[in-house]
């Protein structure tokens, strides 16, 4: 059978699909508008309301997610969480580029996903590496032994209680009462380091330690998730897995600790030879990139990737210049970072009037409790003959952030945790997430002149004793 296509149907054909495509780039460009420009206008704003208050500014960027998430305006709606984005957007977003609605909400449903999840993705890694950049390697090794002290022990404390009390007080299984402790495991380092910059502690005793535990917690937080995962999946624990994890770990950081000593004088000059003013910026990135990738490729995170980046890069004797490009980079993807860890926030968990929600709650509760105790007794854990703020370090160890997270969308996803316990989960990691920049703040202002009167006393003492 012949079939005759008229050329005025195939060529309105044609042109209908250019209109949709034309409207479809309009709306993915417009919701990007809209979006973008509402989290940098309420994060100035909220941001200086916390400078204002002599508060971190990351309160404000977490603040701006909330207001900005499913909670209230439901402007950063993510498709894992499953709501409806708001009404009035979208239709302003119609009226703006006259495209219709399936259009439009596909077209803001791609923006979400391709634009703003990712731009948090490469924040997270950009701060890892400019943190990597002002860490000084010297420091952090110097402070090894305490910084995998307050790892170790910020890990199997809140693990032990958490799994023990989940099992004696709440009759939560074995398997399910583990992987909840799991979660309790986490130290969220994105937001630590963030606060510790503002505050200008990051360079200190107490922040290096916090630094280096925050590290090798996120190694160790790997390896606790591998073991967890596979008592879900066969009830046993692959220990050669485990081995593999931890050789591999350590042999990237040992790689990292040579590069910074032989790798930066030949980088440097090189670098220097090129006339394009973003020579030195766009190469940092390659190397960043080589080592995140490197990360994965040994069944680690990029994020672990991208600080080794800025820890060897941090060897250059043009790192401030470094760290000076990375500036505008920084402040619009770390924005974008805070505020979706924000926006995942979902504030109906909290409501004791919901009959779902009292157990959750109750289980919180002691969630919470366990969480701030385990990060506060591995600070003072910590072994030094010098004068130093160990309810900082604790303190500093606290917030769960996106890691938990993980551990509570896992959780969910295999089933293993039931659903009062996954919402335990997240309002636990909601808790610390927001509560951890400020009392960070408050424990380091508070020890900040006992601290130097005990290090004045004692160089007085050392000055004495040179003298007899």
């Amino acid at each position: 059978m012949n079939i005759f296509i008229s050329p005025l149907w195939t060529t309105s054909y044609l042109l209908a699909e250019v209109t949709n495509g034309e409207a479809y780039t309009k709306a993915v460009v417009a919701s990007l508008m809209v979006t973008a420009g509402t989290i940098f206008l309420l994060s100035v704003l909220l941001g200086e309301l916390c400078v204002r208050l002599s508060l971190p500014t990351v309160l404000g960027d977490l603040a701006t997610g909330v207001i900005m998430g499913g909670s209230i305006l439901s402007i950063l709606v993510f498709s894992e969480v499953g709501e409806q984005a708001n009404s009035t957007m979208l239709q302003f977003l119609e009226w703006v580029t006259q495209a219709d609605p399936e259009t439009t909400l596909a077209a803001y449903q791609f923006q979400m996903r391709a634009f703003i999840n990712e731009s948090a993705n490469i924040g997270l890694l950009t701060l890892l590496f400019v943190t990597g950049l002002e860490s000084d390697l010297a420091e952090l090794i110097q402070v090894g032994t305490q910084a995998a002290t307050v790892a170790v022990t910020g890990v199997v404390l809140p693990l032990v209680i958490g799994a023990i009390t989940l099992s004696a007080l709440f009759d939560v299984p074995t398997i399910p009462a583990l992987f909840a402790g799991a979660a309790l495991t986490a130290t969220s380092i994105g937001i630590t380091a963030k606060v510790l910059q503002d505050l200008g502690r990051l360079q200190s005793s107490e922040g290096q330690i916090i630094l280096g535990a925050a590290i090798l917690d996120d190694i160790l937080g790997i390896v606790v998730l591998a073991i967890a995962l596979s008592l879900v999946e066969t009830g046993e624990i692959e220990i050669t897995k485990i081995i593999s994890l931890l050789i591999s770990a350590t042999i990237f950081v040992l790689v990292a600790i040579l590069l910074n000593r032989y790798f930066c004088p030949v980088f440097t000059p090189i670098v220097e030879r090129f006339k394009n003013p973003a020579a030195l910026m766009l190469f940092s990135l390659i190397f960043l990139h080589i080592l995140a990738l490197t990360a994965i490729g040994i069944g680690l995170e990029a994020l672990l990737g991208a600080f080794a980046a800025g820890l060897v890069l941090g060897g250059m004797s043009i790192k401030e210049r470094l760290a000076q490009l990375f500036e505008p980079f920084v402040y619009v993807y770390t924005t974008v970072f805070f505020v979706t860890i924000g926006a995942r926030v979902d504030l109906s968990v909290l409501n004791p009037f919901v009959a779902e929600n009292r157990e959750s709650l109750i289980i919180a509760a002691c969630l919470i409790t366990i969480a701030v105790i385990g990060k506060i007794g591995a600070g003072f854990v910590t072994f030094t003959d010098k004068p130093i703020n160990r309810l900082a370090i604790g303190v500093g160890m606290i917030p769960r952030g996106e890691v938990g997270l993980v551990f509570a969308g896992l959780g969910a996803a295999t089933g293993v945790l039931s659903e009062s316990l996954d919402v335990a989960v997240i309002i636990m990691v909601i808790v610390t997430t927001l509560i951890a920049p400020f009392l960070l703040r408050l424990v380091f202002r508070s020890s900040i002149e006992k601290i130097e009167e005990s290090r004045k006393v004692e160089a007085i003492q050392e000055l004495a004793g040179e003298k007899f």
